[in-house]
């Protein structure tokens, strides 16, 4: 079979995207999937997504979702087949390197399988696909997905994300957070315990906030156990009493609430790109994770920035020399970011909002 060129020449008649999750990976894909279709508006899009991530974006206008029931196991995966029997699409665009997403792949029929480069491949991801993106170091997560689409020769980055918010979730989020009081939302838990920071440590900077600035405090988080423990410890180390929304709210939700906010304080995680969604600024949390591969993209210069610092305590070396991506998840890791580091951050955004209002 001949190679396709590219860039493509032609727009595509049909596209698939496979980026099954995470929430803040897919919250990233949605403006270069805008991107792809402001240049080529007659291209059919289907994309093929997790079921929790379709919650988020399923109702994005002008796509087609295929969605999978991952925990479902082999039946989801069944039930994803059906969907796409006897479907054939220009474009695969294959944006996820999990052995997972790889497998899922072999469902997708297309001439052109276009993946990442090898220094991002894993899971035999390059036996899956017959074209790369281009390897370009130092990339941000949400640039690495752009180099799909600019590799096909979408050229203009569209930076909206305008993901829809339901009617109903705005009015619950105007009932929690009636008023125009400055608002600063606090996230505490990623999804990997070891890039969570310590409770007492966000009661002291959320204290701060209501005595510094008046902010109104709300907590928010799913409903895990691990993160009720870790909101019930906020809320007992603190000296005043935050909204505690933990576990109460749904993705749309917590999406209206997030757009209603002044501020969001929070570890890597999903929320801090949902913020970013929304366009609520992000102080982000960063020892165990690189902010400048996966911090909150449009508040890179709010972060606490502790990487470094962790690359040479715990791996012996400066974060320049070890391996772009590397994430430092060990016990304490987090403690490098301090309660001074936050306050200082905080200052410095409410001092650059005062100027602005001047």
């Amino acid at each position: 079979m001949p190679v396709t060129p590219l860039p493509l020449l032609e727009p595509p008649a049909s596209l698939c995207l496979l980026r099954l999750s995470a929430l803040g990976d897919v919250s990233h894909m949605v403006p270069v999937v805008r991107s792809i279709r402001a240049q080529w508006p007659g291209t059919q899009i289907s994309w093929c997504l997790g079921k929790l991530e379709h919650q988020l974006i399923g109702d994005l206008d002008g796509i087609e979702f295929l969605v999978i029931d991952k925990a479902a196991g082999w039946r989801g995966a069944a039930a994803l087949r059906r969907q796409l029997q006897g479907r054939d699409f220009d474009v695969l665009m294959h944006a996820q390197v999990s052995l997972r997403a790889n497998l899922l792949s072999l469902m997708i029929n297309s001439p052109l399988k276009l993946g990442f480069d090898q220094q991002r491949s894993r899971d035999f991801h390059g036996l899956f696909i017959n074209r790369r993106i281009p390897q370009q170091p130092g990339q941000h997560v949400l640039d690495g997905f752009f180099s799909f689409a600019t590799t096909l020769g979408v050229n203009q980055r569209v930076m909206r994300w305008e993901i829809p918010v339901p009617a109903e979730a705005e009015e619950a989020a105007r009932n929690q957070l009636p008023g125009d009081e400055p608002v600063l939302i606090i996230s505490p838990c990623s999804s990997h315990e070891l890039r969570n920071w310590r409770a007492e440590r966000y009661a002291s900077v959320a204290d701060y906030a209501i005595s510094r600035y008046g902010f109104r405090i709300a907590l928010c988080g799913g409903p895990l156990p691990a993160e009720r423990r870790m909101g019930d410890a906020i809320v007992n180390a603190m000296q005043n009493s935050p909204l505690d929304l933990i576990g109460k709210d749904t993705i749309k939700q917590l999406l209206a609430l997030l757009g209603r906010a002044s501020l969001l304080i929070s570890p890597d995680s999903g929320p801090m790109h949902l913020a970013t969604a929304a366009g609520t600024p992000v102080i982000g949390l960063h020892a165990a994770s690189n902010p400048r591969r996966s911090g909150p993209y449009l508040s890179q210069q709010w972060c606490v920035d502790r990487y470094d610092d962790a690359a040479r305590k715990f791996l012996g070396k400066p974060s320049g020399a070890i391996k772009w991506g590397t994430r430092i998840e060990r016990p304490g890791v987090m403690d490098l970011v301090t309660v001074d580091d936050v306050i200082e951050r905080l200052d410095a955004f409410m001092a650059t909002k005062a100027a602005a209002r001047a």
